[in-house]
């Protein structure tokens, strides 16, 4: 099996909702080092107000928590809710009804306590496999979409740069000057493509050092 690259996680969020608290603060402590963001909470109630305020990729919870179970609350944010976050479970408990209820909602992992850090990096990456391989298809479609609309030989390596530098809003927060420091490319030829893209109006400056990438603009490679 490939060995897994870690560093493809820190582009995503986790909510993770744990009732013990020093395993919550723990394995968050771990996490952090890996991760986007991590939400830690102890109760589905916390849980609910992060997922109104913040875009959760994966969820990782408890199944038995303090008077709470953690199938209960994937269920209700999945029928209720209408939220299709991809989880992973952890429990102290190994018994067929637990596992035929996670199986039953299509949970995506189950780890038995105590919990194997490497076990649940290892778990992570694959739920968010697919979302990583889908971010990837879809940079390489804008790049290809991009370069149809100004080709020019010495412009593709920054188109590639300007692309896999969006933020999760489309945003570019680089100047010209730190571009160059990533990019071998000379001045002249950063602010020409900054202009075609921005008559094109594909890259729409906001203020100095920042650009909105606005996919909607690309035209469709016939």
């Amino acid at each position: 099996m490939n060995r897994r690259d870690f560093d493809l996680l820190n582009g995503f969020n986790i909510l993770y909702i744990e009732d013990e608290a020093d395993l919550l603060k723990h394995t968050t402590a771990v996490l952090e080092d890996f991760t986007k963001n991590i939400f830690p909470v102890q109760n589905t109630k916390d849980a609910l107000l992060i997922l109104e305020q913040n875009k959760i990729d994966v969820i990782i919870s408890d199944i038995m928590l303090k008077n709470e179970n953690g199938i209960e609350f994937l269920r209700f944010i999945k029928d209720e809710l209408n939220l299709d976050i991809p989880a992973i479970l952890t429990t102290a408990h190994t018994d067929t009804e637990h596992l035929l209820e996670a199986i039953k909602l299509k949970v995506e992992n189950y780890i038995i306590k105590p919990i194997s850090i490497k076990e649940l990096l290892n778990s992570l990456h694959d739920v968010l496999l697919p979302k990583i391989q889908e971010k990837e298809i879809n940079r390489s479609y804008n790049i290809i979409k991009t370069i149809s609309a100004v080709c020019d030989g010495k412009q593709i390596e920054l188109i590639r740069f300007i692309i896999k530098n969006l933020d999760d809003n489309g945003i570019l927060n680089y100047s010209y000057s730190e571009i160059m420091d990533q990019v071998t490319i000379s001045k002249p030829t950063v602010i020409k493509l900054f202009k075609q893209l921005g008559d094109l109006e594909i890259l729409v400056k906001i203020q100095n050092g920042k650009y909105k990438f606005n996919e909607s603009k690309l035209p469709i490679p016939e």
